[in-house]
């Protein structure tokens, strides 16, 4: 550690930088592209990942960043650092980061690559055929679709898209001998790298800079760059109406294409007059230019990633009907209102199939004469969303359906808003939630006829509504017709869908309106329970939390209250934290993990006490432990300006497994990584003789015993 931290509430040392967190979990994603352990096509899908990761970061985390230095935004960061300081060490971290990127790449993946048969090659490595085939593919497909755009007193410097490829091309007119510059932009719609036979590749701007010659006849080609540049890319809005919102937020995704660049990515063998001029005209300074070798952009391993060669993937995997549904299918299908009225079931996707569960219980709604309403909220869907189909049905049907489209998810807008027109479309009411908030809780619940009465059914989840991420990342669902639950959740969609002013809830917690004080009065809790005096009542003082992000000081500084009073703390963070745990006379008692793998870990849990049994002559039992699963992250965004919620899990069983779930990630023999109080995170390793466990093939592997025994059982 670098310093001592100082304990005292006042230190602003006592918080990690959220920014500086961010990249070095996007270092662990590196970690993996690196990892020869991971199967080689499943790595370069990581590479492409730490790459589309960083472009994001730089759209909205550099962006703003920049914006509020340009403003002259006062004041500093929860770690002490200024805005300035956080980028002076933004650019040193992300400058080694890229070069370590593209280096691994080409010293390690591509020659591996190449070692099994897929090649990423150059124009010059190309056959005589080979290079024949690509110029008739340039003519037919590439050269029309091109734009050569001169740069010169009667044609301005053009506009550059972000996160476009670019060439900059350096010409002579053979006549004058003058020079001249011109840009040509790589066709979006082409593939990143062109397939030349199968599973052999190049990079399409070494087609296009091998005909550059067509592209400008009579003139000299002197040379060309490839070049990226990136911009800043939120959208900040503000509605006063549903239908001005959704208009504003068109416009402002047209203004979008045109904000300020943030970063330039150049060849590393660039011209230094061409860089002088795409330097001069983007209004760039030195420390956000990238200078590395080519190719650039490899997020275009996304493509590579997906050949067919399934030795070098993980072993497929498929999901598993979830037990408590499986007991009720039939050749009809799931019936999953029998279920839930059977008891409440909690699914824990991948391994839970999401199209038996929760996709069969919106199906199962839409077609069931006896339901009267769906109420459900829509963050993020697939492009062909069975989702919305069965909410379509449901309102041709005559059922009453409110979908509320939070069309202001980052870089989903333009899919949310066609989304809300084609529910409108269908007869649904649609909303966009309340004002000034983004709503990222994820709801449905179902309202059928029952005999004289009606029933609600309900969902929360702490993933999308998206079958296609349900499959890759790790989330956790409750289905459930508790009424306390529904009467909640009719409160709630009231709230987001009216003017009603309800905050306070039975089985719900929810931000905006009390969330973090919430969770820091259970986080009290176990503070007092440990300075109780009263041994059986200390024992069972515990805090386990789960999730994407811990940045909120709020509740780090419960926490390290509760560490000092001898809480046991257990975070397990895949993204970002600002804590720093293990520190003395701060956080010695706290541990925090991460865990990254095949699936992205995604869901929410906040665990406060312990299940444990009473002691013999004991006159009353413990008080169970409170497990809540929900959509919310420990960040000032989640707590503050979205609407989110928590459910309380009830039952034994399911508190266990929960439970169980963060206890696995702090096993001796667990494959996770481990942050220290100097804020570098380490890869666990187990002690000489215990081989490591994977958390996520454990889990595989538990489904993949459970489905075969049921099947064994089944004849």
């Amino acid at each position: 550690m670098d310093q001592p931290v100082d304990p005292s509430p006042a230190s602003a040392s006592r918080f990690l930088d959220r920014e500086a967190s961010w990249l070095q979990f996007n270092s662990r994603v590196l970690d993996l592209a690196e990892d020869r352990d991971v199967p080689l096509l499943e790595r370069a899908k990581y590479s492409a990942i730490f790459a589309n990761n960083l472009d994001e970061f730089f759209m909205v985390r550099v962006a703003g960043l920049k914006r509020r230095i340009a403003t002259g935004a006062a004041g500093a960061t929860a770690s002490g650092l200024s805005h300035r300081e956080v980028m002076q060490r933004i650019h040193a971290s992300t400058r080694e980061l890229m070069h370590r990127h593209a280096t691994g790449f080409q010293e390690h993946l591509r020659p591996e690559l190449a070692a099994h048969g897929i090649e990423i090659v150059d124009w010059a490595k190309l056959t005589k055929a080979e290079q024949d085939e690509l110029y008739v593919l340039f003519r037919e497909r590439i050269f029309p679709v091109l734009t050569p755009l001169a740069v010169d007193p009667a044609h301005p410097f053009p506009y550059i898209s972000g996160l476009s490829l670019n060439l900059a091309v350096l010409v002579r007119n053979p006549v004058s001998q003058h020079e001249h510059f011109a840009r040509v932009k790589l066709p979006p719609l082409l593939p990143r790298f062109i397939e030349v036979a199968e599973q052999r590749y190049i990079p399409l701007e070494q087609v296009i800079a091998a005909h550059l010659p067509h592209l400008f006849n009579g003139m000299e080609v002197l040379g060309c760059h490839t070049f990226r540049v990136t911009r800043n890319e939120d959208v900040e809005i503000d509605g006063e109406d549903s239908q001005n919102l959704l208009e504003t937020l068109e416009r402002e995704l047209m203004r979008r294409r045109f904000g300020p660049a943030v970063r330039l990515e150049v060849e590393e063998t660039i011209d230094p007059g061409v860089l002088e001029l795409l330097v001069r005209e983007l209004g760039m300074v030195e420390a956000e230019i990238l200078r590395l070798p080519a190719p650039l952009d490899l997020t275009g391993l996304f493509a590579v990633a997906g050949e067919d060669r399934p030795e070098l993937k993980y072993s497929p995997f498929a999901a598993a009907v979830h037990q408590d549904l499986a007991e009720f299918e039939s050749s009809a299908g799931i019936d999953v209102f029998a279920a839930m009225r059977q008891h409440d079931v909690l699914l824990h996707h991948p391994y839970d199939s999401f199209s038996s569960s929760v996709q069969a219980f919106l199906e199962q709604a839409a077609a069931d004469p006896d339901v009267r309403a769906i109420k459900q909220t829509l963050y993020r869907t697939s492009g062909d969303s069975p989702i919305v189909d069965a909410l379509v049905d449901a309102a041709e049907a005559g059922k009453e359906v409110l979908v509320l489209v939070e069309i202001k998810a980052r870089f989903d807008e333009h899919a949310n808003i066609a989304w809300a027109r084609t529910l409108e479309q269908a007869g649904c009411h649609v909303v966009y939630g309340l004002m000034g908030l983004k709503t990222h809780c994820k709801l449905s619940l179902v309202v059928r006829q029952e005999g004289n009465k009606l029933r609600r059914y309900a969902h929360i989840g702490t993933g999308n509504y998206n079958p296609k991420t349900a499959r890759q990342y790790e989330d956790l669902g409750l289905l459930t017709c508790d009424p306390l639950v529904g009467e909640d959740l009719t409160h709630l969609f009231n709230r987001l869908s009216g003017y009603s002013r309800t905050t306070s809830y039975r089985r719900l917690l929810t931000a905006p309106h009390g969330l973090r004080e919430s969770l820091i009065e259970r986080i009290e809790g176990e503070h007092k329970k440990a300075l109780s005096g009263r041994r059986a009542l200390a024992r069972t003082a515990r805090i386990r939390m789960k999730m994407n992000s811990l940045v909120d000081e709020g509740v780090i500084d419960a926490l390290y209250a509760a560490s000092q009073a001898g809480v046991k703390v257990d975070l397990v963070v895949r993204g970002m934290c600002a804590l720093r745990p293990g520190v003395p006379g701060l956080s010695e008692n706290i541990r925090v993990r991460s865990v990254l793998g095949r699936f992205l870990e995604h869901s929410r849990v906040y665990v406060f006490g312990d299940d444990v049994s009473a002691p013999a002559g004991a006159r009353t039992a413990p008080e169970p432990a409170q497990v809540w699963i929900g959509s919310a992250d420990m960040m000032h965004r989640n707590l503050d300006r979205r609407v989110e919620a928590l459910v309380r899990i009830g039952e034994a069983t399911h508190r266990s497994t929960l439970i169980e779930l963060i206890d696995s990630v702090f096993a001796e023999d667990a494959v996770c990584w481990a942050l220290g109080p100097d804020g570098e995170w380490t890869r666990n390793t187990p002690p000489d003789g215990v081989p490591p466990r994977d958390v996520q093939k454990a889990l595989i592997d538990a489904r993949n015993q459970q489905s075969a025994a049921r099947r064994a059982r089944m004849g």
